[in-house]
């Protein structure tokens, strides 16, 4: 049985029986800090069992992506292990319970018509007190010696929702090991008796001092199942482990056939493909390769594979070549993918890149030091050299290490590490920039000083290039720090030169790019910034210091700066968190920075050592590098290390109006928001917003314009006032949904008028009459419809032939001449558009669901009446 035949049998069985099916949610888990990612068919369910979430309907069967990597060693080493795989499962949220989740497990598994699986190669265990589950399995026809009783047969994870599970084995066979059943009860991992199935009886609570005889019962009982798909192909295919069923042969294969070493079972086979599909569908679900979190899992799975491909002959990247391979064998399933394959490709090509260019440098090291040291186990800072100067991960340090019977010192690699972070961290940083420096610019070290209080001051001239002007002193901030620069211009004699950028040279002076500038060095020129556009930088980069502090004290300590715009126009604050902030949280973040901005905080600054300013628990800025001597900003609330312009006291400010938050992938979040004068033009960030609403006023209007007519009462919501904050884009919200509410109901009962109306005014459809027969086409409620019929008919005599379209065809036929017999007609109709009805001679109607098949029936109708 193929993989997808597979999957397909087990949600036709459930949805035979009622379940709607639950889409496979994201790999990466949404508003769940407690997961790295989505492991477990229930994962994304979780808040139905805990009662937190109500689903539309409460039977529910998924195929659901699942990435575990707490076992990565043992990929490849054993039949079943896997970073990603997928887990099938139904589901009954306070609906179906034991008796009759047991009846179809056993239905499934062993009838003909769906897995059919021998009854005397399965074994179920069960847990000791639950003696409801053992009597339906006897009951079933299951043998007492494929019944073993187990203490692991309970699901319970700390306080909460909990209960009994059985679980159900099967058994491959001698060529898979001894006859020993008793290493399902004693829980011996084997290859014989495999786990294919898991059902858990929600039904208790379990409570911290209660043992588990005195948990009360859940007041909404629960069924959670979990079924192994791999395992499944494995078994229903006939294959020695996993890897060698559909699902990770075609991508083993592929790689066989550019290595060309045959595949006999190799790990690094296997490796290369398990940890493939895991990067693939995480990186396609949204997650991005990094050096933390689930970011680092990725990387780590990539190079793990990177590394065994070496073993097997690949000396360049190669992994990326076989992502359409992936994408092939699971396209079916998951159509998504193939829309990214480019992104894909290009993505593990520049990470493979990377990695190969240290691996072949680390390798040799590893082994040089291995060949060259007797000693037992490799010193931490060896190890650290590795990973740092050789980008060697520690994980296949260790795992070289042990291959040469040889450990490592991870403590000590730990101390390095630490030790050592901040001083690679600002290594990278000095190297990332002095990528984008210009010898003479580099040679240019004329000191040139900024003065914060001036926005108009007279210079000289020290230093000029065909791009611009650098002057003894200036009052032009260059972009830094988020903050963006000022605007202006430049005076020399009566030539006036705007300003098109201000930018920071490499030894800090401050350039002012103009165009085709006529002075020299040694001019005296007038200096001018403009002011308005200062003063709205001004306050949302002192309002984004604020929204920091409010994010800390409102969300946690764990909250650090990712990265920030300010400048005339918004405040841009990126943001690292676990999960997407609510409203309620969003309002009170605001409400606290306007708080902060009535409090009329002076703000002060100081130019102090840095390790004062950290005695002083001053927060640094995102991204900087700073020297010894560093400027502090203290406004009262909070006190930061920050180069930036700033109101002389938080007053100034007047506003804030947070205007969205948005998820950057990677737990970073982007807060933006208006102050000052700005928060008046609040509206103009809600164009799309504002425009939908407008969309919906134009659609309403010829509705209202028919109704008042008709005399027929409506009732729309009232427009919201106009509000300069958050809650303006929560009113909206709200408004637009009930007025959405609205114009559907309207539009219903005009629908409804429209359609009685069109009993009242059958002439309409007796115009096409011929003689005795009558074919028309409609497009009403059905119940109007066939009354339609009748009434037509009442006057047609011979034969009404009814064609009605909706979301879906229906055709109704009333006769009384033989010759045209009713449901003849509606069968053959019916099936030209994949439906299916009938009926006698006199009487017969029909469905279907291809709409796009009616001009194609109207003509066989027509065909047939002529």
């Amino acid at each position: 049985m193929k993989s997808q035949l597979i999957k397909e049998t087990w949600i036709r069985f459930f949805k035979e029986r009622g379940h709607i099916i639950e889409p496979s949610a994201s790999l990466v888990p949404v508003n769940d800090p407690s997961l790295l990612w989505i492991n477990a068919g229930v994962a994304p369910l979780k808040g139905y069992f805990e009662g937190s979430k109500i689903p539309s309907h409460p039977r529910l069967v998924n195929a659901q992506k699942c990435i575990r990597t707490n076992d990565i060693e043992q990929v490849g080493k054993t039949a079943r292990h896997h970073t990603f795989f997928e887990m099938l499962g139904n589901f009954s949220i306070g609906d179906y319970f034991r008796d009759e989740v047991i009846p179809w497990a056993f239905e499934l598994l062993t009838s003909k018509a769906y897995f059919g699986m021998d009854l005397d190669k399965l074994y179920f265990t069960v847990y000791p007190t639950d003696q409801e589950t053992y009597d339906l399995w006897l009951k079933m026809g299951v043998d007492k010696t494929h019944l073993l009783r187990t203490n692991y047969n309970f699901w319970e994870i700390g306080e909460g929702p909990c209960g009994p599970s059985t679980e159900i084995f099967y058994d491959r066979g001698d060529a898979f090991g001894p006859n020993d059943p008793s290493m399902i009860e004693n829980d011996i991992e084997n290859d014989r008796f495999v786990e294919i199935w898991n059902i858990v009886f929600s039904q208790f609570q379990a409570k911290t001092g209660l043992s588990r005889d005195q948990y009360p019962e859940l007041p909404s009982k629960n069924i959670d199942t979990g079924m192994g798909f791999e395992r499944m192909a494995a078994i229903l295919q006939g294959a020695q482990t996993n890897f060698e069923t559909d699902l990770f042969l075609p991508i083993i294969q592929a790689m066989e056939e550019k290595t060309k070493i045959p595949y006999t079972g190799q790990m690094a086979y296997k490796v290369m493909a398990d940890h493939l599909r895991s990067v693939v569908f995480a990186l396609a679900d949204g997650a991005q390769l990094s050096n933390e979190g689930r970011g680092y899992v990725l990387r780590r799975l990539l190079r793990r594979a990177v590394k065994h491909g070496k073993s097997l002959g690949f000396e360049k990247p190669f992994l990326h070549e076989f992502v359409d391979t992936v994408i092939r064998v699971m396209k079916e399933s998951y159509p998504y993918l193939e829309a990214q394959s480019a992104r894909l490709k290009h993505v593990i090509f520049k990470e493979e890149a990377r990695f190969f260019e240290t691996l072949n440098a680390g390798e040799k090291r590893l082994s040089q030091w291995i060949d060259e040291h007797s000693a037992s186990m490799i010193p931490g800072d060896e190890v650290f050299k590795m990973y740092d100067t050789f980008g060697f991960p520690v994980e296949l340090t260790q795992e070289i290490a042990e291959s040469h019977g040889r450990s490592i010192d991870i403590e000590g690699f730990k101390d390095h590490l630490n030790a050592q972070k901040d001083r690679a961290r600002n290594a990278r940083h000095q190297n990332a920039s002095m990528r984008d420096q210009d010898p003479e610019l580099m040679a240019f070290k004329t000191p040139s000083t900024f003065d914060y209080d001036q926005l108009e001051l007279s210079s000289i001239v020290i230093f000029k290039n065909k791009d611009g002007i650098v002057t003894e002193k200036t009052p032009f901030y260059a972009e830094s720090g988020g903050q963006v620069s000022d605007t202006g211009h430049i005076t020399l004699g009566l030539d006036v030169y705007p300003v098109i950028d201000v930018v920071k040279l490499p030894n800090g002076q401050t350039m002012l790019l103009l165009e085709d500038f006529q002075g020299d060095v040694g001019d005296q020129v007038t200096l001018t910034v403009d002011a308005d556009v200062r003063r709205l930088t001004e306050h949302h980069h002192s309002v984004t210091h604020l929204v920091f502090k409010a994010l800390r004290e409102k969300m946690g300590a764990h909250v650090h700066q990712a990265g920030s715009a300010v400048g005339p126009e918004t405040s841009r604050f990126d943001f690292t968190h676990d999960e997407m902030l609510l409203d309620e949280t969003i309002l009170s973040i605001e409400a606290l920075t306007n708080q902060y901005i009535e409090e009329a905080h002076p703000v002060k600054t100081h130019i102090t050592s840095l390790e004062e300013a950290k005695k002083k628990g001053a927060v640094a800025e995102f991204g900087e590098k700073y020297t010894e001597k560093v400027r502090m900003v203290d406004m009262g609330v909070t006190l930061d290390l920050c180069g930036g312009t700033h109101v002389k006291n938080t007053r100034e400010i007047d506003t804030y109006a947070l205007i969205s938050v948005e998820s950057k992938g990677s737990g970073i979040y982007r807060v933006t928001g208006l102050a000052g004068d700005k928060v008046k033009h609040l509206d103009e960030h809600l164009k799309g917003m504002l425009t939908a609403l407008e969309t919906l006023h134009q659609k309403a209007a010829p509705m209202i314009e028919k109704a008042d007519q008709l005399k027929i009462s409506y009732a729309f919501p009232t427009p919201p006032p106009v509000r300069f904050s958050y809650q303006r884009i929560l009113d909206l919200r709200t408004y637009m949904a009930s007025y959405q509410e609205a114009l559907k109901t309207l539009e219903k009962t005009l629908q409804k008028i429209s359609q009685e109306n069109a009993l009242d005014d059958i002439n309409t459809y007796l115009v096409n009459r011929v003689d005795d027969q009558l074919l028309f086409k409609a497009q009403l409620d059905p119940d109007i419809f066939k009354t339609l019929v009748d009434r037509l008919f009442e006057h047609v005599k011979g034969v009404v032939i009814g064609v009605n379209q909706t979301d879906k065809l229906m055709f109704v036929v009333k006769s009384s001449r033989p010759e045209f017999h009713a449901g003849e007609l509606v069968k053959t109709a019916a099936s030209m558009a994949g439906g299916g009805g009938g009926g006698g001679a006199n009487f017969a109607q029909a469905g279907a669901k291809e709409v796009g098949q009616v001009d194609a029936i109207m003509d066989y109708f027509k065909s047939v009446i002529r």
